[in-house]
C-alpha cells in the first residue's frame, strides 16, 4: 500500500430496539438455555416491520457523520456491505439518498455528488471486501477524500431450525481516512482465500416465490444452509486464509499470533469465533519450528491425538466441495484437529488468545452477518478505553468470513492518540435502547404478519410506505423513507 497510515478513524452503530432474550426464547421453544448461552449468547435484536438493511445503514452513516463531525462534501466513497439488500439495481445510493435528505436540516451540506456508491455482497464478508476497496480507493484516486463503509444486515432463520437462536439485526459504519485516527490497516500482509462450496449457505431467489408480502413487502430472507457442512467450510477457509497470511510475514506464525493484543473474528455465534481462532493458532504451531511442535505435542497428547497426523491434517490442502459431489456433506475432514481444539479451548494459552474485550456485549447482540466483525471491534475498542488499557502501537488481528466461501485476515495497528476517536464510538448506548418483546410479537415480526410491530424512534430512518404503481408513474415495490427528528 502506498500510504501505511490509511485505516479506520471511527465507528458508529445502530441496533433496532426489539430484543429477544434467549432465556425467553428457550421457554417458548423448550430449548435448554444453559447450552444456548454457552454456545450462542444471551439475546438478539430484530428489525421492526418498517425497517430494512437500507434504513439501518442510513441511520448508522448519519450517526457517524454527526459523532465525528465529518464534512459530507469530503466523502468520495460510500460503500455498503450487506447480504440483506432487497434491490437488484441500487445499493449504497439508497443510503446516500436517505442521509442527504436529512443533512441540510442538521446544518450540514450533502454528501458530494462526486461520490462512488458501490455495494459489496458476499455473505458475511461483504463488509471486509468494502473495507479493502475503501483503503485501495484512498491509496489511489481518492487521496484527498475520505471514505465510509457501512455494514448492515438482517440475520433470520426459519423457526425450529438450528439457526433460529443465531438471529440478529443491525448496522455499523466505519470512517476510513488516509491519516487513521484509530487503526491502520495493513493490507500488505493480509491473507485471502476463496473456494466454491455449493450448498454451504445460499440465498437463491426461488425462496421468495409464493411468500406473503407483509405490511411493508419485506421478504423473509431465510437462507438455505447445512449446519455441520457450513462449519466445516468456515474452518477450512479460515485456515486457507491464515496459510496465505503466514506465508507473507517476516516472523514465525506463532510469534506473530502471540504478538496480537486481541483477535476479532466474524461471529455468527460465540462458539464459532472461538473455534476459528483455536484452529488458526494450532495451524501456526504446525507451521512452526521445533519449539512450536513441542507445544503442539502437549495439546495433541491432551486430546489423545498423534501429533504428526495432526500436523498433516492442518497443513494439507483440502477439497471440501468433494463432500457435496460424494453426497456426504456430514463427513468430518478435520477430525483430529477438532478433538485437539476441544481440549485447547480449556487451556491458559487459549484464554490469552481469546480476548474478552467486547465479548460480553456481543453476546447480547446476536448475529449481524457483515456487521458482526466491525461491531465486535467497536465494542472491544470502547471496552479497552473504559478499562484504561493502553493500546498505542499494539496490533490486532481481524478475521472475516463469508459463506459460499471466502475469508480475509487483516492485521491492524492502533495509532497514537486512538483514545480520542474511541471516545466517540458510543456502542454501549446502543445496548441500552433494548425493549424485550413477547412471543406473540416475535412470531409476528419473524413471519411478517399484518400486525407486525413497527417503530418510530427519534434519529432513526424508517420505511414510510411502499409504491404500488397507482401513481402516474411506475413505482411498484419502491420504498419511500422517513426520518424521525
Amino acid at each position: 500500500m502506498t500510504n501505511p497510515n490509511i485505516g479506520i478513524s471511527g465507528f458508529a452503530s445502530y441496533l433496532p430496539a426489539n430484543r429477544v432474550q434467549l432465556s425467553d426464547w428457550c421457554r417458548w421453544t423448550g430449548d435448554q438455555f444453559d447450552k444456548i448461552r454457552s454456545v450462542v449468547g444471551t439475546s438478539f435484536r430484530m428489525r421492526s416491520a418498517n425497517e430494512n438493511a437500507y434504513t439501518m445503514a442510513a441511520t448508522a452513516v448519519l450517526r457517524l457523520i454527526q459523532q465525528y463531525d465529518i464534512d459530507p462534501e469530503q466523502i468520495g466513497f460510500l460503500a455498503l456491505g450487506t447480504e440483506s439488500s432487497t434491490d437488484n439495481s441500487a445499493g449504497a445510493v439508497i443510503v446516500k439518498g436517505m442521509v442527504n435528505s436529512v443533512l441540510p436540516t442538521l446544518g450540514k451540506s450533502r454528501i458530494s455528488r462526486a461520490c462512488e456508491v458501490p455495494e459489496f455482497k458476499h455473505a458475511c464478508l461483504g463488509g471486509v471486501y468494502a473495507l479493502k476497496a475503501a483503503t485501495r480507493y484512498l491509496a489511489t484516486d481518492g487521496k484527498n477524500r475520505i471514505a465510509i463503509v457501512v455494514c448492515s444486515d438482517i440475520a433470520e432463520y426459519e423457526r425450529a431450525s438450528s439457526g433460529e437462536p443465531t438471529q440478529g439485526a443491525g448496522a455499523v459504519a466505519m470512517l476510513i481516512e488516509t491519516d487513521a485516527k484509530l487503526l491502520t490497516v495493513d493490507l500488505d500482509i493480509s491473507g485471502s482465500a476463496s473456494a466454491y462450496r455449493g450448498p454451504d449457505f445460499r440465498k437463491p431467489f426461488v425462496r421468495f416465490m409464493g411468500q406473503a408480502e407483509g405490511p411493508f413487502q419485506q421478504p423473509r430472507d431465510f437462507p438455505i444452509f447445512n449446519g455441520k457442512y457450513s462449519t466445516t467450510c468456515y474452518i477450512d477457509e479460515v485456515l486457507a486464509a491464515a496459510r496465505d497470511l503466514f506465508s507473507r510475514i517476516a516472523t514465525k506464525p506463532s510469534r506473530f499470533m502471540r504478538s496480537m493484543v486481541a483477535s476479532f473474528l466474524h461471529r455468527p455465534y460465540q462458539r464459532m469465533a472461538e473455534t476459528g481462532l483455536a484452529f488458526t493458532f494450532l495451524l501456526a504451531l504446525a507451521l512452526g519450528d521445533a519449539d512450536d511442535h513441542q507445544e503442539l505435542i502437549q495439546y495433541a497428547q491432551g486430546a489423545d491425538v498423534d501429533v504428526d497426523s495432526l500436523i498433516t491434517e492442518l497443513i494439507s490442502d483440502t477439497n471440501v466441495y468433494q463432500l457435496v459431489e460424494d453426497g456426504n456433506i456430514g463427513e468430518e475432514i478435520y477430525p483430529l484437529s477438532s478433538r485437539v481444539v476441544k481440549h485447547f479451548r480449556n487451556t491458559s494459552r487459549f484464554s490469552e488468545l481469546m480476548t474478552d474485550l467486547g465479548s460480553a456485549q456481543m453476546k447480547e447482540v446476536g448475529n449481524l452477518y457483515t456487521a458482526s466483525l466491525p461491531a465486535w471491534m467497536a465494542a472491544g475498542i470502547e471496552s479497552a478505553l473504559q478499562q484504561q488499557i493502553n493500546l498505542t502501537g499494539e496490533q490486532i488481528l481481524t478475521i472475516g468470513y463469508g459463506s459460499g466461501d471466502a475469508a480475509e485476515i487483516i492485521p491492524m495497528q492502533f495509532v497514537n492518540g486512538w483514545q480520542k476517536a474511541a471516545q466517540k464510538i458510543d456502542f454501549s448506548t446502543q445496548l441500552e435502547n433494548a425493549v424485550d418483546i413477547s412471543a406473540q410479537d416475535y412470531e409476528a415480526l419473524h413471519d411478517a404478519l399484518e400486525h407486525s410491530p413497527t417503530s418510530q424512534h427519534p434519529g432513526v430512518f424508517y420505511i414510510e410506505r411502499v409504491g404500488t404503481g397507482n401513481a402516474n408513474f411506475d413505482d411498484r415495490g419502491i420504498e419511500y423513507y422517513a426520518y424521525i427528528s
